[in-house]
């Protein structure tokens, strides 16, 4: 093993293990998910917390998301594993760190990890069932709350939770929580659409 990566890969242990745990509405949520059912894929980056027992972790996050393809996930921070990627293939995770790649095996709905969080985020928003919708401010901006059962492939109840911009659909917060349990958060700090990229390569700004 090269000498640099046993620290990082030590770190990493605790963003791959699980974070394990016990009318007009309607139209607008439908209107704001139609946006992501119809995605080719999106980027994103988020202040991700995971919540295990008596521990708080934070990791900065960017992920590359696409529908039914390849998923990334890279580490901005903490420094000692900042670089390090994880790609989603289905249920499977590979693990790239400079010329290193490590299939790190399955991936359980139930067992989540901090690198799982943006993707399950996603996924929620695009196939979870509506269980829950309100307007309401987070940090004094205009939301719509919606709530979103995923059943885990255990029978454990995984219910996401986005905090969505009025103006403009995008993602200010996540939460995920199994069985009741808040184990996974995100603060988002950037995102965009694939295909809004493009038009928006000339003003430089992918954040919302």
């Amino acid at each position: 093993m090269r000498k640099g990566v046993y620290v990082p890969m030590i770190a990493l242990c605790l963003l791959l293990t699980a974070c394990g745990g016990p009318g007009d509405g309607e139209a607008d949520a439908a209107s704001l998910r139609d946006a992501y059912h119809d995605m080719t894929g999106c980027t994103m980056e988020a202040a991700v917390t995971c919540v295990r027992e008596d521990q708080v972790w934070t990791a900065e996050l960017r992920c590359g998301y696409v529908p039914d393809g390849d998923t990334t996930v890279e580490v901005l921070s903490p420094e000692p594993i900042a670089g390090v990627r994880a790609v989603l293939h289905g249920d499977s995770w590979d693990l790239e760190y400079e010329d290193l790649c490590l299939d790190v095996g399955t991936l359980s709905s139930q067992e989540l990890s901090p690198m799982a969080c943006l993707p399950q985020l996603m996924d929620a928003l695009r196939d979870g069932w509506l269980l829950e919708e309100n307007k309401e401010e987070w940090e004094g901006t205009p939301c719509l709350r919606l709530t979103v059962d995923q059943s885990g492939i255990r029978d454990g109840k995984i219910l996401s939770t986005l905090w969505l911009r009025l103006e403009d659909g995008t993602p200010l917060r996540g939460e995920v929580a199994v069985e009741d349990e808040i184990i996974l958060t995100a603060e988002f700090t950037a995102f965009s659409f694939y295909d809004m990229m493009e038009g928006q390569e000339e003003s430089g700004s992918a954040a919302p």
